[in-house]
């Protein structure tokens, strides 16, 4: 079925409307301080919050699944993510589930707070659903699957079209130029995820931070295993 992506850019985080002939699933939700814009947009690009059959969360970072609460308890959306995730949403710590030292977590946090001008609110939540790799979206009127792409956090997952789109998360970033995102906290995984997507005949990479780019020039650049900060 014809289908579309749209962007929401919400001070710097991407959140994507892919829109299909019966519908829409909504991709990352932003930040709690920006629900209004949120939903202003939504409006803008002509999708009206009945028209969303679901939300779908890249990962669990306060960034992203910030509106989630909200959007469900007024909306009535519900809310798929990754089970290796859920801990982040349902008690607020994005520290979780990584192998990585919490001072390190809490740097990351700060700065996100400081980039975006006050502390970031959270509303926890529990998923109303989980999906897993190669969960198939096409009984939510959508031509996509999951694909489980952990690095970044355990329960990341990226959502592929059959056009060949890829709303990857926080694994790859677009900030200067396409490259690995720079807080990891598995940096084995992320290059097995990295090298997961090479054989997906993925055409366009829609980042979670960034703008959009051509998966080629990304492996072009980068064919080997990838360097990143790990958190």
């Amino acid at each position: 079925m014809p289908q579309d992506i749209v962007t929401i850019n919400l001070g710097g985080i991407n959140c994507y409307l892919v829109k299909s002939t019966v519908g829409c699933i909504l991709i990352d939700t932003g930040i709690s301080t920006k629900r209004f814009k949120l939903e202003k947009e939504l409006e803008r690009v002509g999708c009206k919050t009945e028209d969303v059959n679901l939300i779908v969360l890249t990962h669990g970072d306060h960034d992203h699944a910030g509106n989630c609460q909200y959007l469900n308890k007024k909306y009535g959306i519900k809310i798929a993510m990754h089970n290796g995730d859920s801990g982040m949403v349902e008690r607020g710590d994005m520290n979780w589930n990584r192998k990585a030292n919490p001072d390190k977590i809490s740097i990351l946090f700060k700065m996100i707070s400081f980039l975006f001008g006050r502390s970031i609110k959270f509303d926890t939540f529990k998923p109303d659903m989980y999906i897993e790799d190669g969960y198939d979206f096409s009984v939510h009127g959508v031509d996509a699957k999951v694909v489980h792409i952990p690095g970044h956090s355990m329960g990341s997952i990226g959502i592929l079209t059959t056009d060949g789109d890829f709303i990857c998360g926080d694994l790859l970033i677009n900030i200067g130029k396409p490259s690995l995102h720079f807080a990891i906290s598995d940096i084995n995984e992320a290059n097995s995820s990295v090298e997961k997507l090479k054989p997906l005949e993925i055409k366009t990479v829609y980042p979670g931070h960034g703008k959009p780019f051509q998966m080629e020039l990304f492996i072009k650049k980068y064919p080997c295993p990838c360097d990143s900060i790990k958190m």
